[in-house]
């Protein structure tokens, strides 16, 4: 199950997505943040509780402004330090 966070408006798409079948709860991901936008959660995957990194509440709505650093860089800290590849970023500007 993916779980995307982030929108789409009308200057482009903005989500960072975890795969929480891949994800297992290292924290690696949220170490290397540089915004602290990401924590670990319990989500329901299926009929279980599983324990998955996460996009804090206080950035899902503003996304494109919390990775825009990263983006600018091209140095997506989250996704390129998970070993299981269970975090991708999708920035499209218009």
């Amino acid at each position: 199950m993916i779980i995307h966070y982030g929108y789409q408006d009308g200057s482009g798409k903005y989500y960072v997505s975890i795969d929480a079948e891949k994800c297992n709860a290292c924290k690696v991901c949220i170490e290397k943040c540089p915004q602290n936008a990401l924590k670990i959660d319990t989500v329901m995957i299926d009929i279980e509780d599983k324990q998955v990194a996460v996009v804090h509440e206080s950035h899902r709505k503003k996304i494109q402004y919390t990775c825009a650093s990263c983006h600018q860089k091209k140095e997506i800290h989250c996704a390129q330090s998970c070993k299981k590849g269970a975090i991708a970023a999708t920035w499209e500007k218009k």
